[in-house]
């Protein structure tokens, strides 16, 4: 019966092995599911709505397969829609049935008021000659030769992917979108192992019935038991017929073997001998050993063989156990406000656009290339790198500008928006903290345009940074004239100037804070400087000088704060004027190195006129607020010398 329990124990054992290696095997499933999208009229570009991307659960995975550099990047559906508003394009799309769609889209063509459609600006060929590649629009964006691969994609609503060459050829056709497959096999492991213990099973019952079958072969014939021991028998006392018997058979027994010559116990067998010719009673007892045994021994590796099988088997094999959901923890609840329009951009994205900013900043500065610094600033910044280029071409060891610090950004305040122009604020620093942070202000003008940073000042080690909105969440930008905050933005600089020129007989002296007042007496204290040099030079009575600051044509940027403030960002003016009071008196450069590198002279009969920028930033409370008009940052330059004629 041993016998036929270890067969059905093979069996079973056969079947589960065979089934769990059948589920990651023959019966396993495709991995992916795949989609091609079909082109058929070429286009430049080719738009494939997020939908498309998840149709199907699971991280998406892009393949387009071309010839030359395929470029791919994803951002907001309506950002993108935009950019190509002036030139053809596929656009991809996902129909209620499941299948995709591909319409052919024309470029947009604004008709004058006589019904022309007016050409394109002169230099602008449109998206159709435009080359997606290094645009801040992305949310993020990707290259490569011949086979562009993105995978463990996961583009959220409102999103969709842009594939193009270079914005002129038309772009690669073959596109896949795929999508991960659940083909676990939960259960393969576990058949395997139990299939590994029911072979082990089944070689135990197999060994069992060999040994219980070679125990039981057959009986085993013994006499009626052993013999009372024998005296050894005297030849010389028997009579002389029995005596020559025995010796002619000679058949005489001996007693037991001695003692050191017997076998060990457990190793020998009883035996009888009986004398059957001369006396059938006679028997003899004595000790014999057995013939020997042999012993196989069956070596059959099977834990081995049911480790290696569940070893082989990858984490989808068994079953997930014990996965508990993670509890989410509590975060401050924010509630953005009703049609509340997505931010300009997300704070990675700000990170990459600073980074690339910084690199092109830096690469001009190196150059002096003012046509590249024009890429990236604008307005006052690009005012003030100006004059520092004109200078440093005549003055060679003007030092460069200070880099601008992308290695720690701590703050990130887009405009919520979905029109053109578009602000950011951020505040970034080094990791060096005797470097001053720099908070700058950077807008975007249309969507074809790269960001340009208008506004840049570094930040006081005293000055606090107030509480802003999150970087997914942005915030608006306010009016000029607002009525909201305890001064307009538009009067801002206007109102600073005059503390800077009334000082302590301002009325709006005690509506600064301590810090920005001391910056105003910093300047009121280098406009003493001029006065005293010139007194120092004995020209006092032949010359003197009038100093006017004023804030600019520029525009203040302001944006809002958690506590209905608002961070201000104006820029003022200084000019310093140095005249002579007789007619046969000259104002002569001396020494001053800057002046004759941006005039081409070394006196002016009539005077000179020398013109500093200051870029300020402020945070100003809310309207009923008592708290005071704080500086956070400052950045002087100059910003031209100019002969009086």
């Amino acid at each position: 019966m041993r016998f036929v329990w270890a067969v059905v124990a093979f069996v079973l054992a056969a079947v589960l092995i065979g089934a769990g290696i059948a589920q990651r095997t023959i019966f396993m499933g495709p991995d992916t599911q795949k989609t091609q999208v079909e082109i058929s009229e070429p286009a430049p570009f080719v738009l494939i709505d997020g939908d498309v991307l998840r149709a199907n659960p699971g991280a998406q995975t892009l393949i387009v397969r071309g010839q030359g550099e395929i470029f791919g990047s994803y951002g907001r559906t309506a950002d993108m829609k935009a950019w190509l508003a002036d030139s053809d394009y596929n656009q991809v799309t996902l129909k209620k049935s499941g299948d995709l769609a591909v319409e052919h889209v024309e470029a947009e063509t604004e008709a004058s008021e006589d019904g022309a459609t007016d050409a394109p600006a002169e230099g602008d060929a449109g998206s159709a000659g435009r080359d997606p590649r290094g645009s801040d629009l992305w949310l993020d964006s990707f290259d490569e030769d011949n086979r562009l691969v993105a995978d463990n994609m996961q583009l959220p609503e409102g999103t969709s992917l842009l594939i193009a060459y270079d914005g002129t050829a038309d772009a690669p056709d073959d596109i896949v979108v795929s999508w991960p497959l659940d083909n676990s096999t939960p259960w393969a492991g576990p058949l395997m192992v139990a299939g590994g213990i029911v072979l082990l099973l089944g070689l135990i019952l197999y060994v069992l019935a060999i040994r219980h079958q070679r125990r039981g072969r057959g009986p085993r014939r013994k006499g009626p038991g052993p013999l009372p021991a024998t005296e050894p028998i005297d030849i010389a006392v028997l009579p002389p017929s029995e005596r020559a018997a025995i010796e002619e058979s000679g058949s005489a027994v001996s007693a037991s073997p001695p003692e050191s010559a017997a076998p060990a116990d457990g190793d020998v067998e009883e035996a009888e001998i009986v004398d059957e010719n001369k006396n059938p009673d006679a028997k003899t007892s004595m000790r014999v050993a057995p013939a020997p045994r042999r012993r196989r021994m069956l070596a059959l590796p099977v834990l081995g063989l049911t480790a290696i099988l569940a070893a082989g088997c990858s984490s989808d094999s068994w079953p997930q156990l014990g996965e508990a959901s993670p509890t989410p923890s509590p975060s401050p609840t924010v509630i953005a406000p009703e049609n509340q329009k997505p931010p300009a951009v997300t704070e990675a994205q700000a990170k990459r656009i600073l980074k690339s900013l910084a690199g092109t900043v830096s690469e001009a500065d190196a150059a002096l290339d003012l046509d590249l610094l024009s890429t990236r600033f604008e307005g006052p910044a690009l005012a003030a790198r100006t004059t520092e280029y004109a200078l440093r071409t005549k003055l060679p060891d003007t030092a460069p500008p200070a880099a601008i610090p992308t290695d720690d950004v701590e703050v990130v305040l887009p405009e919520s928006t979905d029109q053109w122009p578009r602000t950011v604020l951020m505040l970034s620093k080094t990791g060096d903290d005797t470097v001053p942070p720099v908070v700058l202000t950077m807008t975007q003008a249309d969507p074809w345009s790269n960001y340009k940073v208008s506004n840049i000042a570094e930040m006081s080690a005293d000055a606090v940074f107030p509480e802003v909105a999150a970087a997914w969440l942005g915030t608006s930008l306010v009016p000029s004239d607002s009525a909201f905050l305890t001064i307009a933005p538009a009067d801002l600089a206007a109102t600073f100037a005059d503390v800077v020129d009334q000082g302590e007989q301002s009325e709006s002296y005690d509506t600064f804070d301590d810090l920005a007042l001391s910056y105003a007496k910093s300047i009121t204290d280098s406009r003493q400087a001029v006065i005293q040099a010139l007194a120092d030079k004995g020209a006092a009575d032949t010359s003197k000088a009038a100093f006017d600051m004023a804030s600019t044509t520029d525009a203040p940027i302001s944006m809002t704060t958690l506590d209905s403030g608002a961070i201000v960002a104006v820029t003022l003016t200084d000019t310093e004027t140095v005249t002579p009071t007789g007619e046969d008196v000259s104002i002569r450069f001396g020494d001053n190195a800057q002046a004759k590198a941006l005039t081409d002279a070394t006196e002016s009969a009539k005077g000179v006129e020398t013109t500093y920028e200051f870029q300020l930033f402020f945070s100003v409370p809310a309207k009923g607020s008592t708290e005071q008009i704080r500086l956070l940052a400052a950045h002087q330059d100059l910003l031209s010398v100019k002969v009086i004629k």
